[in-house]
């Protein structure tokens, strides 16, 4: 089925046009997690045409979240059918939302259009979409540097090879000899701060906390989802004792999941692959503020481009880990950089991509 997406068209001037086609990230390590490793992470790319003007998209997928290439392609015919009958593109909030209703789920995919459309308003405009929300592309924080399970001689080579970066972020969540391996594997290498993320691996809420405990003389931020999404109980009790903030991201996909974690973390992880997107990501970050949480900025493995559309928003939030793009051999897009460890926002329209 796949060898048929390479071309995918649908067009009825003076519509827009989208067409997307499959890409495979290779990924320059193995990257584990508390529940898999993998050396891919499927994608599909989005270009929304119109008026002599392209915006390209992303939805990387990872297989664990259940989208793939096939689901996205399924779908991506059904937006782009919507998208040959628009004739006001500027009207996101008519748009996207009409892109959300047409089925459920698809989060990655609704991630593609949305982020192509925001990028062809911006390239038509001509200015970059944080200017367009008024942000100073100066307060783009530091982002965080992703070392996945593995050995620990890998782990000390991963470590050292991530020098530039000034906050790492290091998987755990298999078992506590593992996780206590990897911490000290990490440690023997730098005293830089670190920030956890469990990913769900950890199944007792006071084995949780000792481990907790354990980090926390160990240079360690805070912790990112560290038991199942839905023991949200078990995370409140986890948190009331933690010494460590707590950081909700499997728990916490879209909107509508943020109201509920209130009282359960500290704070949120927003990935545009999980909230369909720009637009229902700075509602996140606005609700978020307003109910007192931190904001954490996230990603997949991705190309430039979802990294560069999700760093369009970087001044928003107090954490970055943004370096899905670096993870990666073969990326498409040149876009949003590292110097210095900070994320580094490019003078371009849009999203600030330009396709290689």
């Amino acid at each position: 089925m796949l060898a048929g997406l390479a071309a995918n068209v649908h067009q009825s001037s003076p519509g827009m046009k989208l067409r997307f086609f499959p890409y495979t990230l290779q990924l320059r390590h193995a990257f584990g997690i508390a529940g898999s490793t993998r050396t891919t992470t499927p994608a599909m790319i989005a270009e929304l045409e119109h008026e002599g003007v392209t915006g390209y998209g992303e939805a990387a997928m990872p297989p664990y979240l259940g989208e793939s290439q096939a689901t996205a392609a399924v779908f991506l015919e059904k937006a782009a059918a919507l998208l040959a009958g628009v004739r006001d593109p500027y009207q996101r909030e008519e748009i996207l939302p009409a892109i959300d209703a047409l089925a459920p789920g698809n989060p990655a995919a609704k991630a593609a259009v949305d982020i192509a459309l925001h990028d062809w308003i911006g390239r038509k405009l001509g200015a970059a979409w944080h200017r367009l929300w008024g942000l100073d592309a100066r307060k783009a924080p530091v982002t965080s540097f992703t070392i996945g399970i593995d050995t620990p001689d890998l782990m000390r080579a991963k470590t050292r090879e991530a020098a530039v970066y000034r906050i790492l972020k290091v998987k755990l969540g298999r078992d506590a000899a593992t996780d206590r391996a990897s911490i000290d594997a990490i440690r023997e290498a730098t005293d830089k701060p670190i920030t956890v993320d469990a990913n769900q691996g950890w199944r007792d809420r006071e084995e949780a906390l000792r481990m907790i405990e354990w980090l926390a003389g160990r240079g360690v931020v805070f912790v990112e989802q560290p038991l199942a999404k839905e023991r949200l109980d078990d995370t409140a009790w986890l948190r009331a004792r933690s010494p460590l903030p707590l950081i909700g991201d499997e728990s916490v996909q879209r909107l509508a999941d943020v109201l509920k974690v209130r009282g359960v973390f500290d704070g949120i992880n927003i990935k545009l692959m999980k909230c369909t997107g720009l637009r229902e990501a700075r509602q996140m970050i606005v609700l978020a503020r307003a109910l007192g949480l931190k904001v954490m900025l996230g990603c997949m493995t991705e190309t430039s481009c979802a990294i560069s559309a999700a760093a369009q928003l970087s001044p928003l939030v107090d954490w970055a880990d943004l370096d899905g793009a670096v993870l990666i051999a073969n990326d498409l897009f040149d876009g949003a950089t590292i110097v210095d460890g900070r994320i580094t926002l490019p003078d371009r329209p849009g999203i600030g991509v330009v396709k290689r």
